[in-house]
Formats: structure tokens, sequence, C-alpha cells
């Protein structure tokens, strides 16, 4: 069994990874880190897992979390992870780091980034970027040579896995993309605030960060980069008063006039080896509770033929395909694993 530490164990990226490591074949939980609730039990912190994981949550400094272990999950914010990282490769250990530090594979790419949401552009550990992956295997191979990766956005892993197809046949104009996406309220965190507070969110979607969410960034990054030509997006993102899951709806001026039924055969065609994207046609009946605590990510294609316009609806898990699940995805990857292991279940009904 392959010695695991979970950075970040309290908040729920870090929970989410604990549950999934529980039922894993190959991972065995070892070592759980965080900066708040040390001392605790996880399972007094989340008592679900009460006789499943009852280990206790350390400091960062503690002797026990400086041992080398086999993989480690970065769950934590931006900058983080970068002054991690090189320490646990150093003595051996894979990771895979949920912020946006190892997300981009030079110095003035994550300094575009980090401008962008205001944050310091020096990178800490600016040697490891070109040792990094963006960690969506769908569209990046990820093989046991691969020692660092940076988990996409939940948002980005939505939108992205949503425009690939088109953007790699170029189906649609550069400028012409709109993602419209609306996230449950978990997409936020765990820690409280008044924004999130019940009588705020009950009853009340909103639009948020209009000026440019972190995401999109990464978004035109890996779509520009399938296109080989700039894209540009509009995005806006929204908050409703769910849980979790995040659906994106997708549109793109068409270059060439086609059918709904053209477009879903190039999307099948582009997916029929990825097992986590099922591609659906436009008289499918889904929402967010068909992707719900699973690691899919599943897409209804269609084309709105009266103004040649693609649209596609993409739903996943905000906190499974967008963050824990696809995480142990890659992380499976990495050890030479098949991606699906301990990641294929259906969710459930209803």
């Amino acid at each position: 069994m392959q010695k695991v530490k979970v950075i970040g164990a309290g908040g729920y990226g870090g929970v989410g990874i604990v549950e999934l490591l529980l039922n894993h074949p190959e991972f065995e939980i070892s070592c759980l880190v965080a900066k708040t609730e040390t001392g605790m039990l996880i399972s007094e912190l989340y008592p679900h897992l009460k006789g499943f994981c009852d280990l206790p949550i350390l400091t960062p400094d503690a002797p026990e979390a400086q041992e080398a272990f086999d993989a480690v999950f970065c769950s934590t914010p931006d900058r983080v992870g970068m002054n991690i990282a090189e320490n646990e490769l150093a003595k051996g250990a894979h990771v895979v780091d949920y912020s946006g530090d190892f997300r981009f594979t030079t110095e003035d790419k994550y300094s575009a980034y980090a401008n962008f949401i205001g944050l310091n552009p020096e990178h800490a550990a600016p040697s490891l970027l070109p040792q990094t992956i963006y960690g969506l295997s769908e569209l990046h191979e990820i093989t046991p040579d691969q020692k660092l990766a940076g988990n996409p956005g939940c948002f980005a892993v939505s939108c992205i896995l949503g425009l690939a197809p088109a953007a790699a046949s170029n189906l649609v104009a550069p400028k012409s993309v709109i993602c419209d996406c609306k996230t449950g309220v978990s997409g936020a965190g765990k820690k409280p605030s008044p924004t999130f507070h019940y009588p705020a969110r009950y009853e009340q979607v909103n639009a948020y960060k209009l000026a440019g969410h972190q995401h999109m960034v990464e978004i035109e990054q890996e779509l520009s980069a399938l296109a080989g030509e700039t894209i540009q997006i509009t995005m806006t993102t929204q908050v409703v008063p769910t849980c979790r899951g995040i659906l994106s709806c997708l549109y793109g001026d068409l270059n060439s006039t086609m059918t709904a039924s053209e477009v879903l055969d190039l999307y099948q065609a582009f997916y029929a080896d990825k097992p986590f994207v099922r591609v659906l046609d436009n008289k499918t009946v889904i929402g967010t509770a068909q992707v719900s605590g699973t690691n899919f990510c599943n897409l209804i294609v269609d084309v709105d033929e009266r103004n040649n316009r693609l649209r596609i609806i993409s739903h996943i898990d905000n906190l499974m395909k967008g963050q824990a699940g696809n995480a142990l995805q890659n992380m499976n990857l990495m050890f030479g694993l098949d991606p699906m292991t301990g990641l294929n279940f259906p969710g459930r009904c209803p």
C-alpha cells in the first residue's frame, strides 16, 4: 500500500479525498495535516467518518508529518503548495496540488495568473514549474514519470471539458465563447462568512466576480492551446442555493453550418476513450443530481440551428470531478493505475 499524506485535511477538499481513499485498494491514509482543528480526530470534526478514519489532525511541523510519504495531496489555498512541494518531492512523494500554484508551466504564465487575481506574481518555487502538468488527464497524458500535478479549478474542469472538442476542431469563432456557470454553495469552502450565512443564501441566486473569475485564466490557456489560436471567453459565475454541483451552459458561434447530430458525433469520438466524460444528446433530461458524489462529467451536446450556435450543457460535482475526485484520478495515473480505481461508482438516486 502506498502511504498518503493529506495537507489541508480539515476543509471540504481534504475530507473529500479522505472519503475516497478509504475504499482505495492501493492507497492508505497515513497522515492528516491542517493549520486549524489540530489535535482533533478527523472523525470528531466529521462524525460520519467515525470507525472509518479516526486519525488525528496534526500541525504542519509535527514530527510524524515530516516522514516520507508516497503520495501527498495539498488541499490548500494559493501560495501554500509552492512552499511545500519541493520538500515533499525531495523525499520521494508524488504531489497533487489543488490550488493555482502548479497549473502553469512557466514563470510568465504563473505571473499573468497571479496578477489577474491580485496575488504576488513571484512564484516561490519557479524551478518546479517546468516539472508540473495541468492535471486534466482527458487532455494531458499523465504517466508514472510525472511527480507533480496542478489540479484544475472546478469551473475550469466544467468549461474545458465542455468546450475542448469544439476548440480542438476550430468549430467556433474564438471571441464568441460564453461560459454561463452556476455552482452550489460548497464551492466557497468551509469557512463561514456573512454572504454564505443561511438567511443570505436561502432562495438567493447571484452573479459574482464579474470583473473576471480566476478560473478564466486556465480555461483560456487550455482552449487556446487546443485551437492553436487565442480564445477569449465571456464568463459569468453564479451561486445557487444548493450544496454541491456545477452546471455550465456554454455557447459559441459556429464557423460553419453544423447540425446537433454532427457535433454530437464529433464529441463522442473525442471522448471515446475517456471514461469519466459521458456525451449525451439534446433529448436527455438530466441535471447536477446525476453526477452528485461522482467523478463523472455529463455533457449535453446541442446546436441552436436558428442562429448556428453551439450549445453545451456541462454537469459536474464541484467537490468531486471539480476537486477531490479529479485529484485522485491524477494520482492513480501517477502510480500507473487505472484512472477509475476507487472512483468507479454511479452516485445515488434520488
